[in-house]
């Protein structure tokens, strides 16, 4: 049996290219990008390199990336270092209930600390509203975290004009860009944002490494304490393997923005043809429009989410809920609850499919087929 990946929104293999240049880093470049002799200056030149790599996929400054250990870190120092740094102007936070809970439990933290949070629901295509945002702006609100596309159903957010909204006012914008960075076009500047997060694996990048985009002039707090690395932002010696990695995955996804987005779009099409053609019955969640190419999240009436992955995984597919797995139970999805509401069978019945690297038309459809008996099984 041939297993087939489509969980690449949970995580991608790592490209090629970008494993043969971490290697050449492990072996050949070791020295530490702060110390001034030649060993260490030749790790800072690679580490500067990187950055401007990086920079460049989202149109910033070299100096406005700041690497991390990955999205969760990224996010947090986001979203409490800007609201340490600038609770002086007040202290209101907006997000929206369908954020990655890096941002969502970051958030809660706040709240421990006597910051208030709105959190702002979206429709039943799983989009914030620009309106709803307005609606909840205040004098005092210092921050807007609205995530680039949801990791779950994919849908992308109006950022642009959530940065529009913004311009005569206090409030920072911060972008969680996890599920976007990689498929699609980022023009910090075009978009207005303040800042931005990003992580490497899910651009076939290695894990535990991303970065934060800090739009100069931005006043932020750090959440550690030691050296001056990383523009004094994030201290500790900075993971150069895996940066090098990253920046590598970062230039070849970048320069292959277009193709990617159609063989994505294209593999996303072709199960759900195969789906109809199989005559089975289902419902897609969210939007396939205004959605990232390489996510879908779909409903299958008179199944259990437990059932179809164990079933799924039996048969060779990886896929996923947008559930988090506890004590051996299922939670129903956050987001597809504050999209159909706590008692709709979505909840319970939702599969993500997630294309990439590696995927193949006749692994589609094969995968396809195969949910397709599943299902049927399932609903008997």
């Amino acid at each position: 049996m041939n297993n087939i990946y489509l969980d690449h929104a949970a995580t991608t293999p790592l490209h090629p290219q970008a494993a043969e240049q971490m290697t050449t880093v492990m072996k050949e470049i070791y020295g530490n990008p702060s110390s001034i002799h030649a060993i260490g200056r030749q790790a800072r030149h690679l580490l500067d390199l990187a950055r401007a790599k990086v920079a460049r996929t989202i149109q910033a400054k070299d100096n406005e990336i700041v690497f991390t250990s990955g999205g969760t870190e990224a996010d947090n120092l986001a979203i409490i270092g800007t609201a340490i740094a600038n609770r002086d102007k007040g202290k209101h936070v907006i997000t929206s209930s369908i954020e990655h809970h890096a941002v969502l439990h970051a958030c809660n933290f706040l709240e421990r600390e006597g910051f208030e949070v709105t959190y702002v629901q979206p429709d039943e295509n799983g989009l914030v509203g620009v309106e709803e945002i307005e609606k909840a702006l205040r004098d005092d609100t210092i921050l807007v975290s609205v995530m680039f596309a949801n990791n779950e159903v994919g849908a992308i957010q109006p950022i642009k004009k959530i940065g529009s909204l913004l311009e005569s006012h206090q409030a920072y914008l911060h972008t969680d860009a996890v599920q976007a960075y990689g498929t699609e076009k980022i023009d910090v500047n075009d978009l207005q944002v303040d800042l931005l997060s990003a992580s490497a694996h899910k651009i076939n990048g290695p894990k535990g490494v991303g970065f934060l985009y800090i739009k100069n002039g931005t006043r932020i707090d750090t959440l550690f304490y030691g050296g001056e690395q990383e523009l004094k932002r994030r201290p500790g010696t900075e993971n150069l393997v895996s940066i090098a990695g990253f920046a590598e995955a970062a230039s070849i996804s970048s320069s292959m923005l277009d193709e990617k987005r159609q063989t994505y779009k294209q593999l996303k099409d072709k199960f759900l043809q195969t789906l109809v053609d199989e005559e089975i019955e289902f419902m897609i969640n969210g939007s396939t429009e205004g959605s990232v190419p390489h996510v879908l999240n779909i409903s299958f009436p008179g199944t259990e989410v437990e059932s179809l992955l164990v079933n799924l995984d039996l048969a060779g597919i990886a896929a996923s809920s947008g559930s988090a797995c506890t004590a051996g139970s299922i939670e129903p999805s956050h987001v597809l609850t504050a999209m159909f509401g706590g008692g709709s069978e979505r909840t319970r019945n939702s599969i993500r499919f997630s294309f990439g690297l590696g995927n193949t038309e006749n692994q589609i459809v094969e995968a396809a087929k195969k949910t397709a008996e599943i299902v049927r099984r399932l609903t008997i």
